[in-house]
């Protein structure tokens, strides 16, 4: 699990960015130690999303929101004292199902990846075994305070193949978005995606948005060269609505430039009071 794959190579080279790439990658992409810097981020957050695949194998991003602790970090191992809520898609993940993780401080604009496979999921929890763990940039994080914690009663579902008229809405007004992507490989990843309200767009079925320059490893990208799946999950901060979408991704290029489509083929929406962020 060492050095960039065939599509983060691929996208890397025709964004012009391969030798910028190969510069950071070398630090990054490093063996992961939860020990220390990255441990303790991850000990403090009270808020994470996380990408996988469901029993069906349709991939999907998840939100978790617990008290600061839930994620405890030691060496190559992250134990996960929570899990998605009754109802979600990935509520009832098991061991050897590959997983990517966000975990995000809004508040103070920083946020790590963790990617691996779950070990064990039979006590409520969740155990990672950790192949990748690393900061990203600040860039496009929007600052805001959540709930400190979250209501007992568990949220209710909806699910349709299509986005209705309240979730377009939803998406064409948020300034966030967590992106879910998976190579064969190498795994599923989660990743932020942030811009001004809007940034969005929404066109019948299809979701689409710049892709801004950031740390030019493209890792949602390269799994996207090479494997189209890919999930949405966006949050209404002031209502606590979420809308999960899944579906089929592709890089539109013009130059260097790129955008993201995805063609929704499945939807999960719900109402998370504990989301709302603190006014």
């Amino acid at each position: 699990m060492t050095g960039f794959h065939e599509g983060e190579l691929a996208v890397q080279t025709r964004a012009g960015v391969r030798e910028q790439a190969a510069r950071l990658g070398r630090g990054m992409l490093a063996a992961p130690d939860l020990n220390g810097s990255i441990g303790a981020f991850l000990a403090a957050r009270q808020f994470a999303v996380v990408s996988a695949r469901d029993d069906d194998g349709r991939l999907w991003t998840s939100p978790l929101h617990a008290e600061p602790g839930f994620l405890d970090g030691r060496d190559r191992t992250l134990r996960v004292a929570a899990r998605p809520a009754p109802g979600d898609p990935l509520h009832s993940l098991t061991a050897g199902r590959p997983v990517g993780m966000l975990a995000i401080d809004f508040a103070n604009r920083r946020r790590v990846r963790v990617n691996g496979t779950v070990s064990d999921a039979d006590s409520g929890a969740l155990v990672i075994d950790v192949d990748q763990a690393y900061g990203n940039c600040p860039r496009f994080i929007q600052p805001r305070d959540l709930s400190p914690a979250p209501p007992s009663a568990a949220p209710d579902f909806t699910r349709a193949a299509t986005l209705d008229a309240e979730q377009a809405a939803v998406i064409a007004a948020a300034d966030t978005l967590f992106l879910g992507t998976a190579h064969p490989t190498r795994g599923a990843d989660a990743s932020h995606r942030g811009g001004p309200p809007g940034f969005i767009d929404v066109t019948a079925n299809t979701l689409s948005w710049p892709d801004y320059p950031g740390n030019n490893m493209f890792n949602s990208l390269g799994n996207l060269a090479v494997d189209p799946a890919a999930a949405v999950l966006v949050v209404d901060f002031t209502t606590g609505t979420t809308v999960q979408v899944s579906g089929t991704g592709a890089i539109e290029w013009s130059g260097t430039d790129r955008r993201v489509a995805l063609t929704v083929e499945a939807v999960v929406g719900s109402h998370r009071p504990d989301l709302r962020a603190v006014q």
